[in-house]
C-alpha cells in the first residue's frame, strides 16, 4: 500500500488520545519465526517438540512464561537454558523480521492526526530497542512498555504505565493486538480494543473479549482507525 492509497481521514473528533500497539504479529511479520524458535529451543533442552499452534498461543506473553507454557514435560530447573536457547535461535533470524505492509503509512497518519501511539509487548525491553533502531521507526512511537520491566500480558500493568504517564484515561486508550493476551490485557485495563487476524491467535477466540473491530489486514486496520478512531 502506497502513500497514494492512504485512507483520508475523516474531520470528526478522535474517538481515542493513546493507541498501543503490540509488536509481534501485529506490526511485525515475526509469528513463523517465533514458532520455529520456540520448536527448536524445547527440543535443544531435551523437551517434546510443541506444535506450531501451541508455540503460537504462547505468543505475547513474557519469554519465560511463553517457554515455560510452551513446554510443559521441561522441568523449571531448565528454564533458563530453555530461554537461552531461544534467544540463540532468534538471533539468527531477527534480520529476516520484517514490519507487515502498510504499517509505516499507517503509523504516519495516526501521528499527524495527533495520537499517541505507543507500544505494549511481550518482548524484553533489550529486544524492542534493537528492534526500535529500525531507520524509519525512529520517533515513530510516543512511549512503550515491555513484558520484562512491567508484567507479562495479560496482566494490565503495561497499559496502565502507559495511561499514567501520558494522562490518558481507559476509555481514551485503544489496545491493538494480535492474539487474545493483548485482548485480555486491555479488557482488565478497561481499555477498548481491536484484534488483528494474521497473526499468532485465531480471530474466533477474540470474540468473547468483544474488541470494536477484528482486521484482516493492516489497510483493513488502517482505515477503521481512520474512521472510527
Amino acid at each position: 500500500m502506497n502513500l497514494a492509497q492512504t485512507p483520508t481521514a475523516p474531520s470528526k473528533p478522535r474517538a481515542f488520545d493513546l493507541i498501543a500497539f503490540d509488536w509481534d504479529g501485529t506490526l511485525f511479520d515475526s509469528t513463523g519465526i517465533i514458532v520455529r524458535c520456540i520448536q527448536a529451543a524445547v527440543v535443544d533442552v531435551g523437551g517434546q517438540r510443541p506444535s506450531a499452534e501451541a508455540a503460537a498461543y504462547v505468543i505475547g506473553l513474557g519469554l519465560m512464561q511463553a517457554l515455560a507454557h510452551a513446554a510443559p514435560d521441561v522441568p523449571p530447573e531448565k528454564y533458563p537454558e530453555l530461554g537461552k536457547r531461544y534467544q540463540f535461535h532468534y538471533k539468527q533470524h531477527q534480520n529476516d523480521i520484517v514490519l507487515f505492509e502498510g504499517v509505516l503509512p499507517m503509523l504516519a497518519a495516526l501521528n499527524e492526526r495527533g495520537y499517541l501511539v505507543t507500544v505494549a509487548t511481550g518482548k524484553s525491553r533489550r529486544g524492542l530497542d534493537e528492534a526500535l533502531q529500525f531507520s524509519d521507526l525512529k520517533g515513530v512511537f510516543a512511549g512503550s512498555r515491555t513484558a520484562d520491566e512491567t508484567a507479562g500480558k495479560p496482566d494490565p500493568t503495561m497499559l496502565h504505565e502507559l495511561m499514567t504517564q501520558f494522562e490518558v484515561p481507559p476509555e481514551r486508550t485503544l489496545m491493538i493486538g494480535d492474539t487474545t493476551h493483548d485482548l485480555q490485557m486491555a479488557l482488565n485495563a478497561g481499555c477498548p480494543r481491536v484484534g488483528v487476524s494474521y497473526g499468532a491467535h485465531e480471530p474466533a477466540a477474540f470474540h468473547a473479549l468483544k474488541p470494536l473491530h477484528i482486521a484482516h489486514s493492516v489497510p483493513d486496520l488502517h482505515t477503521w482507525l481512520l474512521q472510527h478512531g
